[in-house]
């Protein structure tokens, strides 16, 4: 089986990039609104630790980016919760497709939680600082002191793209990243 690990810079594409491999993709964003929506244990955990913040079952997005907006150490506390989950979820998910000939996986702090393997192949996501801005503001919760902090624990476009064995330019149209993963594909089955 062979691992891809999408990397790149917070509203560059990544999913949409991941999605369009054809082939099973573990999207860790995903599998962290499950757990918000479902995991009574997240819930409770997360209640106890950010009293102020987190009140209600489900757990709203809202009531999270306020905890992390609230103090500096929150955003590693919930990291902590919830990261434990999500390395449960992924594994299960390399259990289920171990036969598959390839997998992607699109978890935003690959690198920087040790997730991806030495035989993995990195492919990193550019795309022009203009679009990402534009693509971030039209998210429903969008918010420049958030995403400054998300940024503070994530490793360096720089390094990532050096770290990478491809980059794709996402310039987010279907047919130019189509030709850029066909090519991608050609070169590693």
């Amino acid at each position: 089986m062979i691992t891809i690990g999408i990397l790149g810079d917070i509203g560059s594409g990544k999913s949409f990039i991941a999605k369009n491999f054809g082939y099973p993709v573990f999207n860790a964003d995903d599998e962290v609104a499950k757990l918000y929506e479902k995991d009574k244990k997240i819930f409770n955990k997360l209640k106890k630790i950010l009293p102020k913040y987190i009140h209600s079952y489900p757990i709203q997005k809202k009531e999270v980016l306020n905890a992390i907006l609230g103090h500096k150490k929150n955003l590693k506390k919930i990291v902590k919760v919830v990261h434990f989950e999500v390395r449960k979820k992924l594994k299960i998910f390399l259990k289920k497709n171990k036969k598959k000939k390839i997998i992607v996986l699109d978890i935003p702090l690959l690198l920087e939680n040790n997730i991806n393997k030495k035989k993995d192949i990195l492919i990193y996501i550019q795309a022009r600082k203009k679009d990402i801005l534009e693509r971030l503001k039209k998210r429903k919760n969008y918010n420049k002191q958030l995403i400054k902090k998300f940024r503070k624990i994530q490793f360096s476009p720089h390094y990532k793209r050096k770290k990478s064995q491809f980059i794709i330019k996402n310039d987010f149209l279907k047919k130019s990243v189509m030709r850029d993963i066909n090519k991608i594909l050609n070169q590693i089955l």
